[in-house]
């Protein structure tokens, strides 16, 4: 449900450095809406439709509030007007109050002191006006004559609001943890046992007494034995292989959540001189009967 906050301001600029916070508040600029005396006409321009009044009948008030606005805006003041969610009426109103937003009620005293009537200059005859800022409940009666204020009058009827509230519940994605995998390469000592082969060469002498053989008649001749000692040494090598794999992957899974909160709902009460009492909330219409007390 909206609600529609109208506050008047001496200056223009107060009325727009109001109108900046509330945009900054988050409330949508087409629903803020500024009407100076200059944008409405003033003088003789408020006696036809296209003039202040005419500019003022598109606003949700009573018309005995448009003249009091209306006589505010002759005298060069400033109305701000601002379309928004119940949530945000409340900061609305002090916003409204910090820029420097009229008390309609005093002004209204003053004014009438200097000789207003209660009718807007060169406005239709109509009645006066309420204080700093009237809302509109969003409803309106059928016709052109009728139409709901904040505080819940409509012209000739008085109305007290039903309102409820209803539980809205959603759903949004949170960071609830984090998986990482990282690899990184560590070194270990490592060892293992190779036998290995030495060869050694060994120069043997022996006493020999023999005749010379004609076999013999050689060995007078240069010889050169050799012999080439050998030994094994051991050989290293490395090689790589994919022992393991390790992945991440999700699972989905669903779970129903119970959502537990409070909501609020206004009745109303009806109570006659004879001790009736009717009950009529938002969701149905409970009658009942006070026994009447004698005095």
């Amino acid at each position: 449900m909206t609600q529609t906050i109208t506050a008047m301001y001496d200056t223009y600029p107060e009325a727009t450095a109001a109108k900046a916070k509330l945009v900054a508040l988050g409330i949508p600029e087409v629903g803020v809406r500024i009407l100076s005396g200059s944008e409405a006409g003033t003088g003789t321009a408020t006696t036809h439709e296209g003039g202040m009044w005419g500019s003022l009948k598109e606003f949700f008030m009573p018309e005995d509030d448009r003249h009091a606005h209306a006589e505010g805006l002759h005298r060069g003041g400033t109305m701000l007007s601002a379309t928004v969610e119940d949530g945000y009426a409340e900061r609305t109103y002090d916003i409204m109050e910090e820029h420097g937003s009229v008390d309609m009620d005093e002004r209204e005293a003053s004014w009438r002191k200097e000789g207003w009537t209660g009718q807007a200059t060169g406005a239709p005859a109509m009645a006066s006006a309420p204080a700093t800022a009237t809302v509109a409940t969003g409803l309106h009666a059928t016709g052109n004559t009728e139409s709901v204020a904040a505080h819940g009058t409509a012209q000739g009827t008085e109305y007290i609001p039903v309102v409820e509230e209803r539980l809205n519940v959603g759903k949004r994605m949170v960071d609830s943890g984090r998986v990482r995998v990282r690899s990184y390469a560590v070194e270990k000592a490592v060892s293992e046992n190779v036998t290995l082969r030495d060869e050694t060469v060994h120069v043997d002498r022996r006493v020999v007494d023999r005749a010379v053989t004609p076999g013999d008649m050689a060995l007078f001749e240069d010889k050169v034995i050799e012999a080439t000692e050998m030994r094994e040494q051991a050989v290293v090598s490395k090689e790589a292989r994919v022992v393991g794999e390790v992945g991440i992957r999700k699972d989905a899974t669903q779970h129903v959540e119970t959502v537990t909160d409070k909501v609020r709902h206004t009745e109303v009460e009806v109570t006659d001189e004879r001790g009736n009492v009717e009950r009529t909330g938002t969701t149905g219409t409970t009658t009942g009967t006070v026994p009447h007390k004698p005095v």
